[in-house]
């Protein structure tokens, strides 16, 4: 058809050269400019028409005999490429300065990031030389008032030097009667094999072997009266040193602040001469405690984050552990996760095990991650009330004495704070080494308060919440005592290690926290950092509040509560019965473990964390011997869970336990 003008076929074909060169320079350039879909929306409309234009001239190729006038066509088109050409060249201009324009956006954002990482550093030094300053100030507060107990502390130091060495006398009488005891043994080994049964610890410290040589039973109890006699005594050995040591520190620094104190009485003297003898009196009993600490304060300046989706936010958590050199295995971070949402049911979960495999970094990175203030409060070896957490009422200078952590609570209690609190956001208290005082002395109260709490959806009800409520001991015109409600947007955790500098967890503690033990690790890590930190956005709290409510079908509700009563059994049998509050608390958390990718039965996954974290270690001193079935039992029952390596760490831990005896769980390495 095109024969008849051969100049025709050549524009013909020179355009469509022209247009397939033009095809595939733009397709080199498509990889370049996916990254600014904005300016190329345009670029795409021209390459719609120049394929508009391309039917065109198919279709003129079948209708050029009988349209001459398509060479008028074949011009406009070809001023239409020249046109196009123009603009592509203007596009390309354009990419180009907006290349480096993004290249400059990269370079400040790096330059702000490293800005912002400085500038925590620094918030953190800051935050540690407040604390430090603020402790110091409470010691000076606490001597005025400890200068009267210098003389009973020295006496106390030298009735506790006597006691130890009448400890020491009785350790070597001891001593000489475990010795009779290994002879008893020998000799009970010839006489029948059941003197493997001569193992147990944990009994009363005046217990002793009287008449060990009487008979083979009688044998039995002495051996075990003694082993227990023994490690009370070491223990008791090594807390009267620790708590010499603090008696001995205590009466150097009163003796050090005396000096400081006088001047201080002196001035205090002085000024109340000056104002006639009347009592110190404030504006507002409450200015110490309104004062707004920096972790409320950086929580109310973080971005708020758009993420709301569970899985999203744990993966942003993942990323930043691994910005942060830190290595925590999937199943960990699911695991500390739930025991946080079940805080309804649970009051906090507890990381222990040996110093230096990631207890502190666990909640403190996972908060940075998720979007949720953290706040850590170092537990100290001398706190023993309520007041070493909340903090006291001086009333020689007429005012209460907070700590941040009781700031932080009045900062978050948007109940009895309406005015000042801190809306819609999380946050997160770490009790760091809080094993190193005896818990019950100073967290007991504040436990019961944490259990007392009315469900969520009650909270606003001022009856319900009485009991929950933390009175403070602060004197007001009103004669009202001021209350601090810890609501469900404050999560805690704790860490304890696990030395002879330190005491064991309470059962009342125990039964009401998810305890993550860390095992030793099978080989050291190097932590080197990973990709780039995610930027700290705040999580809202009715975000949290949607991922914390039931998942599971009735289905599953079902399957749960049917083993869970055979965990009652199993426990019933090993000597270690629970009641319905920790049934409640592993069914809440089998209802609220997220959705996880790979994992087909989410329930038995989630049992396992519990058989874990809740009856692992209420099993504590039992003898391995003498329930070697049943332990065995609970070993079958975890495999049948699907969990091997919970299982193959309960017979690592009973294999440990041969030396002594009593059963001691080491957790588990995943």
């Amino acid at each position: 058809m095109l024969t008849g003008n051969p100049l025709l076929v050549l524009i013909v074909v020179g355009i469509l050269a022209f247009l397939a060169v033009v095809q595939f320079w733009l397709a080199t350039r498509h990889d370049h400019a996916v990254s600014i879909q904005g300016p190329l929306e345009e670029e795409r409309a021209i390459f719609a028409r120049i394929a508009e234009k391309r039917a065109t001239l198919a279709d003129l190729e079948h209708d050029l005999q009988k349209r001459r006038e398509a060479l008028a066509v074949v011009a406009d088109i070809q001023a239409e490429v020249d046109a196009l050409i123009r603009k592509r060249d203007e596009v390309l201009d354009e990419w180009n300065q907006m290349e480096e324009r993004r290249n400059e956006v990269l370079a400040l954002r790096r330059e702000l990031e490293e800005a912002q990482i400085e500038k925590l550093r620094f918030d953190a030094e800051l935050a540690a030389a407040k604390a430090e300053h603020e402790e110091i100030r409470e010691r000076l507060t606490r001597a005025e008032r400890l200068l009267d107990q210098v003389d009973d502390l020295q006496e106390r130091h030298a009735e506790l030097t006597r006691k130890i060495e009448t400890l020491r006398s009785e350790l070597r009488r001891l001593e000489e009667a475990q010795e009779r005891v290994d002879r008893l043994e020998a000799r009970a080994h010839d006489l029948e094999k059941e003197a493997s049964r001569l193992e147990g610890v944990v009994a009363a410290r005046q217990s002793a072997v009287v008449e060990a040589e009487e008979t083979l039973r009688s044998g039995q109890s002495a051996v075990a009266s003694v082993r227990e006699a023994l490690t009370k005594v070491e223990a008791e050995l090594a807390a009267i040193a620790v708590e010499k040591r603090s008696v001995e520190a205590d009466i150097d620094r009163l003796r050090e602040a005396r000096t400081v104190l006088e001047a201080r009485n002196a001035h205090l003297e002085q000024k109340t001469a000056t104002a006639g003898g009347s009592s110190i009196e404030t504006d507002d009993p409450l200015r110490e405690l309104k004062v707004v600490p920096q972790v409320v304060s950086v929580l109310r300046d973080w971005k708020e984050s758009e993420i709301i989706e569970e899985n999203d936010a744990l993966h942003r958590v993942q990323l930043h552990f691994r910005a942060t050199g830190l290595t925590y295995p999937e199943r960990t971070l699911r695991a500390f996760h739930t025991a946080m949402k079940v805080n309804e049911s649970t009051q906090m979960a507890v990381l222990a095990g040996i110093s230096g495999t990631g207890k502190s970094q666990l909640p403190r990175q996972y908060a940075a991650g998720m979007g949720i203030g953290f706040l850590q409060v170092p537990v100290q070896p001398r706190w023993d009330s309520p007041q070493d957490l909340m903090g006291f009422y001086n009333y020689v200078e007429g005012r209460f004495r907070p700590t941040d952590m009781a700031r932080a609570l009045w900062a978050m209690d948007e109940l009895n704070n309406p005015e000042g609190a801190l809306e819609d956001r999380m946050l997160m208290i770490l009790l760091d080494e809080m094993n190193l005082a005896r818990v019950e002395y100073y967290f007991s109260d504040f436990l019961s308060r944490l259990e007392s709490r009315p469900a969520a959806i009650e909270v606003t009800d001022r009856a319900r919440r009485k009991d929950a409520e933390i009175e403070l001991e602060i004197p007001t015109p009103d004669g009202q005592i001021p209350r601090i409600f810890p609501g469900y947007n404050l999560l805690f955790a704790g860490t304890m290690n696990e030395d002879e500098s330190t005491q064991s967890l309470s059962d009342k503690v125990v039964d009401r926290a998810n305890v993550i033990r860390f095992a030793a690790p099978r080989q050291i890590v190097r932590g080197a950092a990973q990709g780039d930190r995610p930027a700290t956005e705040a999580l809202k709290r009715s975000v949290w509040a949607g991922w914390s409510r039931p998942r599971r079908d009735q289905q599953e509700r079902d399957v749960a509560q049917a083993k869970i009563a055979d965990m009652v059994d199993l426990m019933k049998e090993l000597g270690r019965p629970f009641g319905h509050r920790l049934g409640r608390a592993m069914l809440a958390y089998v209802d609220r473990y997220p959705v996880t990718e790979g994992v087909a039965n989410i329930v038995n996954r989630a049992l396992a964390d519990q058989v874990e974290m809740r009856l692992l270690p209420k099993l504590r001193g039992i003898e391995v011997e003498a329930k070697s079935q049943e332990v065995d039992r609970l070993r079958r029952f975890v495999s049948d869970l699907g969990d091997d390596s919970l299982s193959d760490a309960i017979r690592q831990s009973v294999e440990a336990a041969e030396a002594t005896g009593q059963f001691v769980w080491q957790g588990v390495t995943r």
